[in-house]
């Protein structure tokens, strides 16, 4: 055997090194503690204080989009006041009225002898029907153009039109908040086919799944090895040691699903309960321990995940990962979450990657630190989910509600009619203040990307993350251009958690921009 050329650096590598800035002051925050941590007040307030938040946003673009249309058309302060054949515009909450859709009342009136029925894919039809509220009341949209409009429940809109002579308001415009203003950055030069050797990457996950019946335990082994430098030639180390964060999108643990098989014991048939991992928390937690040794971890919970179910899920309790818990650089964050990443300063690099933040004493090499700051918004998928039932797919796409998220200014308008969330009383979290630079939603069905602009405002780049176990792809992004590259880590013989493969795949990092 011929002895191998790899060449190797001449210096250690050390990895790029950022740090965890303050969110931004527009930037709610997730958790949940003792000044709002009730359950007396109503679900519908939160629709009061949504448009209460939203409406002065969609009267200012409408007023804009409308002033020289032709009748004139003014501003009806409430739903309820539209006069029958004149033009006007009002502002209001979508609702979307659809049969298919659960229904509290009709489950609590349901004869509970028989077992539900499981949950639909999807809740439109033909029978649905579109309404605009406010603290009036309801008011029924009618229109050719409610069809391209793709709008779900939730959502703060002004339509224009007039109403008919049956009650009706026929619209023949539409619009909404638009992108909200985005905090400045200090280096301008975002082209995103311009990169630099010194620029910081961030990788993302989502949906290990750990503890299901075909664990991704070896593409896990190797996602530690790749982000670690210890799987790949110098080319492929060089480009590790650039991703500076790894954010976990949720999923971590698969669903706990009691099966049952029946057996032959003592000449009589019983059931006998299957567990396929006795200790799936252990195996993520040594997973969790190989990479934080190497790489600074975010780790939000999921819908999989053993947390509360309604939305912001608190983050999970650092005790529960073991040796993972003891290095300062391991953060468990909520669902949703804002991350704030920076240049990194010396204090927060001597203590990274160190059990209990002890200080390295190696020297480290210098680094080339990115000289922008990114506001990261992640959340681990659901409301995407649940918005993608109210639509027909196609034409609707994942992706294309992701983006509409941002001109509605929400990121969960389907909270609390078919999501559960948190009755706020005074405040609704989910609504979109700034535009985040990075919009990273876990556990989607496969790998999109886009990067949305307005001429000489916001910019912010999406990221549909799909669940590693199914694809092995781990998700790169530059924090100063915002370009995107992928890594597929599969092993030979397995792929998607344990399926057949004709040969080793470990493709090198591909572009993925759009």
């Amino acid at each position: 055997m011929k002895p191998s050329k790899m060449t190797v650096p001449e210096i250690p590598l050390t990895r790029s090194a950022t740090s965890v800035l303050a969110t931004p002051p527009k930037a709610p925050s997730f958790a949940i503690d003792s000044s709002n941590k009730t359950y007396k007040h109503q679900y519908a307030n939160i629709y009061f204080v949504r448009l209460r938040l939203l409406r002065s946003s969609v009267e200012e673009n409408a007023n804009r989009l409308w002033k020289e249309v032709a009748g004139n058309p003014e501003l009806v302060s409430r739903v309820l006041d539209v006069q029958k054949g004149k033009l006007c515009y009002v502002i209001g909450t979508v609702y979307m009225d659809m049969p298919l859709k659960p229904n509290v009342l009709t489950d609590l009136a349901r004869d509970h002898s028989i077992p539900a029925p499981p949950p639909r894919e999807k809740y439109c039809s033909a029978e649905d029907s579109v309404m605009l509220e406010d603290e009036s009341g309801r008011i029924r949209l009618v229109g050719d153009h409610l069809k391209s409009a793709r709008l779900v429940t939730g959502v703060i809109m002004g339509a224009l039109g007039l109403e008919t002579a049956n009650g009706d308001f026929e619209i023949v415009d539409y619009c909404f908040a638009g992108l909200p203003p985005q905090a400045s950055v200090d280096d301008e030069s975002m082209a995103v086919d311009s990169q630099a050797d010194s620029d910081e990457w961030v990788a993302v996950v989502s949906g290990f799944d750990v503890g299901a019946l075909d664990p991704p335990d070896a593409q896990l082994q190797m996602l530690a090895e790749y982000l670690s430098g210890e799987a790949c030639g110098p080319e492929e180390q060089l480009g590790a040691a650039r991703v500076s964060r790894l954010i976990i999108a949720g999923n971590s643990l698969s669903p706990v699903v009691a099966e049952t098989q029946e057996i032959e014991k003592k000449g009589r048939r019983h059931q006998e309960t299957i567990t396929f991992s006795p200790h799936p928390l252990r195996v993520l937690s040594e997973h969790l321990t190989d990479l934080a040794h190497s790489i600074p971890i975010h780790l939000l919970p999921g819908a999989s995940d053993p947390t509360g179910t309604i939305l912001p899920q608190q983050a999970l309790p650092r005790a529960m990962f073991g040796g993972a818990s003891s290095y300062s650089s391991f953060a468990c964050e909520t669902n949703p979450a804002y991350i704030r990443i920076g240049p990194h300063s010396p204090a927060s690099t001597a203590s990274d990657s160190k059990p209990n933040g002890k200080a390295s004493s190696s020297k480290a090499a210098p680094s080339n630190p990115s000289p922008v700051s990114r506001t990261v918004l992640v959340h681990s998928g659901q409301p995407l989910d649940d918005m993608f039932r109210y639509l027909p797919s196609p034409p609707a796409t994942r992706l294309a509600l992701a983006e509409a998220t941002l001109s509605w200014r929400h990121i969960a308008p389907t909270a609390p009619d078919t999501l559960w969330c948190h009755p706020y009383f005074t405040t609704d979290p989910f609504v979109l203040a700034e535009t985040p630079h990075l919009y990273l939603v876990g556990n989607q069905p496969a790998f999109r990307t886009k990067l949305v602009a307005e001429a000489g405002a916001a910019r912010c780049r999406i990221v549909l993350v799909p669940g590693f176990k199914q694809s092995g792809l781990l998700v790169l992004v530059n924090l100063r251009t915002l370009a995107v590259r992928t890594v597929c880590l599969a092993v030979h013989g397995m792929r998607s958690g344990g399926s057949t493969l004709d040969s080793e795949q470990a493709e090198p990092p591909s572009s993925a921009t759009s």
